[in-house]
């Protein structure tokens, strides 16, 4: 079958015909793409529509076809030379062609009941059913790496930090345990997500629907799906599930370039916290001692090219009358862009955290944590009945004694103390001791050993699973 001009009187211009080609493109959706086609031709003979017979030819075609391109006895990407304007057009023209070369006739009767405009949205659903699969996964692997890594550093005690200060001590696992949270919503950004993708849009037609007596919801059981999106004109002009999947990138590589920025500060010879696995670092093509983080600044760069990805398929779609519009074509680079993106740096980061060597001793000398026990110091004037305000007050002006000074909180005498607040007892140097303060926070997600420990069990039960 070959449809000829049709309604035009000349070919499309060659240049015209390379412009608005996305086959280069959406190749990549044979998959879905014969999926979809399976479920339809299934359908319309289970409906009368078609014969069974046609429909067992059909079917067995269509996998025949995917076999080829699996081989690459069959490049639909690849078309040139005197192709006709749809045949060139994107992938469901390329296979439907190919389909029309195996069977004739027969081949032509799969498009019945069917546009392009409802194929294409079924298709990019099933591509991200399987790409929030992909997702997920990678999520999943990221936390195991994460939590394994912090099993390791139960016991290494760091600043924690606001403003980029030093703040109070906390346990180094109770900080990674941190992104291994972040990223969980990020698993369950992408589970929302997939409720709103598995809904078809097969059958809309261009907009309007069909006269054929086809049956949507059997053909959407058939692929896996949990309904139909019922409006025939919203399932063709809908891209709210590609914009929602690249949020859900975006947020997630937002959190990733997070951890990036946190690594790349703890490996300067200025924090010394941290060191990359070799193989996970490169050198200076004119300094011989550097080695740099390139990996984990590859994937804080790559955050700005997936909200690019975001951005721009929303600013296609915002001026866009209903229905279908060619330019929603070009929903598709940022979307395999984004997901490509996005599960590469998953596994690269994956690998990367692996890798990693803290340096238990960079802060367990005093001075590097005496101040961080300042808030235990009014938390202990409150237990004393003092008021927080007056307590935090008190301990100001003894941190700037101390700092004027050059002491620490435990070098000064308890009589310099007790001339702040009489309150102050010998019991005051069981506060000023790192790891005691960290046994007394009480608080459930605290960075008390207890609750780092339990948190490390329940992390490491809930990312074995998926």
């Amino acid at each position: 079958m070959a449809p000829g001009k049709g309604r035009f009187h000349e070919s499309l211009h060659p240049e015209a015909l390379r412009f608005s080609s996305s086959l280069s493109v959406d190749a990549r959706l044979y998959r879905e793409d014969i999926e979809g086609s399976l479920a339809h031709a299934a359908m319309l003979a289970q409906q009368g529509i078609i014969s069974a017979r046609d429909a067992g030819r059909i079917r067995k075609a269509l996998r025949e076809i995917g076999r080829e391109i699996d081989r690459g006895s069959f490049k639909p990407g690849k078309l040139r030379g005197n192709v006709d304007r749809f045949v060139a057009d994107d992938i469901h023209m390329a296979i439907e062609h190919r389909l029309v070369q195996k069977l004739g006739d027969t081949g032509g009767r799969l498009h019945t009941a069917r546009s392009r405009n409802d194929q294409v949205a079924l298709d990019e659903r099933l591509y991200l059913r399987r790409a929030v699969g992909t997702m997920q996964k990678s999520i999943r692997r990221l936390q195991r790496a994460i939590v394994a890594t912090a099993g390791k550093n139960r016991s290494v005690v760091m600043p924690g930090y606001t403003h980029l200060q030093r703040a109070q001590p906390i346990l180094l696992a109770h900080h990674l345990l941190a992104h291994v949270s972040m990223i969980d919503r990020d698993f369950e950004r992408f589970t929302d997500c997939l409720g709103r993708v598995t809904r078809s849009p097969l059958g809309a037609g261009a907009l309007a629907g069909t006269s054929f007596p086809i049956d949507r919801a059997n053909a959407a059981r058939m692929l896996g799906f949990s309904s139909i999106i019922e409006n025939s004109i919203d399932a063709v002009s809908d891209r709210d599930v590609q914009i929602e999947f690249l949020s859900a990138c975006a947020i997630t590589m937002m959190h990733l370039s997070r951890f990036a920025e946190e690594i790349i500060l703890w490996n300067s010879e200025e924090w010394g916290f941290v060191r990359i696995g070799d193989a996970f670092a490169t050198g200076s093509s004119i300094m011989p001692q550097k080695k740099n983080p390139d990996i984990a600044e590859l994937v804080r760069g790559k955050t700005g090219r997936v909200y690019g990805d975001l951005v721009a398929l929303l600013t296609v779609m915002k001026g866009l009358p209903l229905s279908y519009n060619r330019d929603m074509q070009e929903d598709k680079e940022p979307l395999f862009d984004a997901a490509d993106t996005v599960a590469d740096c998953l596994s690269m980061f994956t690998l990367m955290v692996g890798s990693l060597k803290f340096n238990p001793k960079r802060f367990s000398e005093d001075g590097q944590t005496d101040y961080l026990l300042a808030t235990e110091l009014a938390d202990y004037l409150v237990r004393k009945g003092l008021p927080f305000r007056r307590a935090h007050s008190i301990v100001g002006n003894i941190v700037r004694h101390c700092v004027d000074s050059h002491l620490s909180l435990k070098e000064l005498p308890l009589r310099q103390y007790q001339r702040y607040s009489g309150l102050f007892g010998k019991d005051i140097w069981e506060i000023l001791d790192v790891r005691a303060s960290l046994r007394k926070k009480k608080s459930v997600g605290s960075t008390s050993p207890r609750e780092v420990d339990r948190n490390l069990k329940v992390w490491g039960k809930k990312t074995r699973v998926g």
